[in-house]
């Protein structure tokens, strides 16, 4: 058995007062910058190829947000604070351009992003057909990546850019999310870098679906399946089995750690000391998609705020709350959307 604690429900009153903190907050995030590219496909105007025996896929509309670290981002754009920086690495294409452009318009400051030639933007393109019914469906996604390791001139850019980051910021998320098959902004030697950074006294908040492991002397962003992964345990999905793996990975990485573990909240282990923050109630259809990003960016801001690390998270529940009722989209949360949503 596992001693948890159980963080009370915060009341309305401090989530304003935090809130209203953010507004001062200068954060950054580093990592696999990426783009979401929805493909709206009528199959009613489809028509059999005169070269080939296919029916084509006719695109009626195009939808494009940012995805990866890209929507960590934004979702920290969205809870105003005062400055978000971007860090990570793109490609001189069309792809890269739309990511720039989409941050700029969300009042991200994208300056300390690597773009170089002939290096793909990743992305993950979506298409969703939908025929004489209202019923849609998702084709197998389409995503671009870098399969090919990049000069360490880069690297030392990417680097450079880190330092940059550091010294302007309250707290830095690092969005480690591309598989380990292709090559992202988080290369060993970045790696390395950010360790270095966060043993140094920089405040660091890691999500990564399969390196969480890589990391020290950090906050760790795990779900209940990347944590118990982590650890070598198979998925568990009771609570103590989710606070034993959440203590093994932060015994084992001389770190933090913040699980999330889906409808049951999220759990914080610090040494031997284990807090469960329970979920916000959410009833009707849901889109988990982005809802970790939703989490690490709120939590990120409120403990730049001045919160908790309980109180960071229980905040960053909020958000994630809100986001996955944004169907077919990753999704942001405002102040005016968390405000509203809770109980007086």
């Amino acid at each position: 058995m596992v001693n948890v604690n159980s963080l009370v429900p915060m009341k309305s009153e401090r989530i304003k007062e935090i809130l209203e903190k953010i507004k001062t907050v200068r954060v950054a995030a580093f990592g696999d910058i990426c783009i979401d590219i929805y493909w709206h496909v009528d199959m009613r105007m489809s028509e059999l190829s005169r070269e080939t025996p296919h029916f084509a896929m006719p695109v009626v509309k195009e939808r494009l947000s940012l995805g990866g670290g890209g929507n960590v981002l934004a979702n920290m754009a969205a809870l105003c604070p005062r400055q978000v920086l971007a860090g990570g690495l793109i490609g001189d294409d069309w792809r890269g351009r739309e990511i720039v452009g989409l941050m700029e318009a969300a009042g991200i400051d994208t300056r300390h992003i690597v773009c170089e030639a002939g290096l793909i933007s990743n992305a993950f393109c979506k298409p969703l057909r939908r025929g004489i019914t209202d019923i849609v469906y998702e084709d197998p996604r389409l995503d671009f990546a870098n399969v090919e390791p990049f000069d360490t001139e880069v690297e030392e850019r990417l680097i450079s850019s880190l330092d940059k980051l550091a010294a302007s910021a309250n707290i830095l998320c690092i969005s480690d999310q591309l598989p380990l098959n292709v090559y992202g902004a988080v290369t060993k030697r970045v790696r390395e870098h950010i360790l270095s950074l966060a043993k140094d006294g920089l405040t660091v908040v890691v999500d990564s679906r399969d390196k969480i492991g890589l990391y020290t002397n950090a906050i760790l962003k795990p779900n209940e399946v990347e944590g118990a992964r982590a650890v070598g345990l198979d998925a568990v999905n009771d609570l103590e089995g989710c606070a034993k793996a959440a203590q093994a990975l932060a015994k084992r990485q001389l770190s933090e750690v913040i699980m999330t573990v889906g409808e049951k909240g999220s759990i914080y282990v610090s040494g031997d000391k284990i807090t469960h923050i329970p979920a916000q109630t959410v009833t009707g259809e849901i889109d988990i998609v982005g809802a970790g990003d939703s989490f690490i960016s709120g939590f990120a801001l409120a403990l730049a705020a001045g919160a908790s690390r309980p109180e960071a998270a229980y905040f960053a529940g909020l958000c994630s709350a809100i986001t996955i009722k944004k169907i077919g989209t990753t999704g942001t949360a405002s102040p005016e959307e968390i405000i509203s949503s809770m109980h007086p």
